[in-house]
């Protein structure tokens, strides 16, 4: 009996040293893992700062030098321009929190819907009237949600700007219990753009495949377990739906 207990106290002493050993391997795996992502973020971070942030300086620089020559000599700034300086001091705002972020190990760009008031200016003054309307109960979201938002209607109406020549936006942002729906429509036509007719321009249609944007779109929604629809109207213009899960806190 006693030969018994001896040999039963050293198996389980075998046994919690194969289990820490066990739980010191993965803790190493872990750590080695997590220390080879830094090591990609922090890459990354250094190929965004180097190939943006001077090139996005340069258009900000040069923006705000023509804004004050066009003042200084009493002539009225085009509105275009002041967009390009405000979109440049935005992008370089920006860029500046995703490589604060990437350099850590926290999540999120500081970017949600409290930024779409001045994201819906700049569009108006580069041209696009735009309106926003909300409905159902507005509530904290949460931040992820709050962010995959900013960016669905960021990129929508990029898109319109690029590709849906002369039109108007319409964004509606509808808060629901569990879901926050958000939805972008336009009654753009297509962009003009050079053909080899006679009369050199004709009226073109908005790119039939996915363009990158709405492929970021798709993959933001879909990581939240969300859904998308994007696609153009029978009669015209063109949609992009988001539905997001937002449960409300309880």
């Amino acid at each position: 009996m006693a030969l018994m207990v001896v040999m039963f106290r050293m198996w389980q002493q075998h046994v919690r040293e194969v289990e820490r050993r066990a739980d010191e391997a993965e803790r190493t795996k872990d750590e080695a893992a997590r220390r080879r992502a830094m090591e990609e973020r922090l890459r990354i971070a250094r190929e965004l700062h180097d190939s943006l942030t001077h090139s996005i300086s340069v258009i900000q620089v040069q923006a705000g030098v023509a804004v004050h020559l066009s003042r200084k000599r009493g002539e009225e700034v085009p509105p275009a321009l002041l967009a390009i300086q405000e979109a440049g001091a935005d992008a370089v705002r920006e860029l500046r929190a995703t490589l604060g972020v990437l350099r850590t190990e926290e999540d999120g760009d500081g970017s949600g819907l409290s930024q779409l008031e001045s994201l819906v200016a700049r569009a108006r003054t580069a041209g696009l009237p735009v309106t926003v309307t909300m409905t159902g109960a507005k509530r904290p979201l949460p931040p992820d949600v709050d962010q995959a938002a900013y960016r669905i209607v960021q990129e929508a109406l990029t898109n319109v700007s690029r590709h849906a020549g002369a039109a108007t936006a319409s964004v509606h942002l509808h808060y629901e219990p569990d879901t926050l729906l958000v939805q972008v429509d336009d009654d753009g036509k297509g962009t003009v753009f050079s053909t080899g007719t006679s009369t050199g321009i004709s009226v073109g249609t908005r790119p039939s495949g996915p363009g990158l944007g709405l492929v970021g779109m798709r993959e933001r929604v879909s990581a939240l377990g969300g859904r998308l629809q994007a696609g153009p109207h029978d009669d015209g213009g063109f949609r992009v739906r988001a539905e997001l899960p937002a449960r409300a806190p309880s």
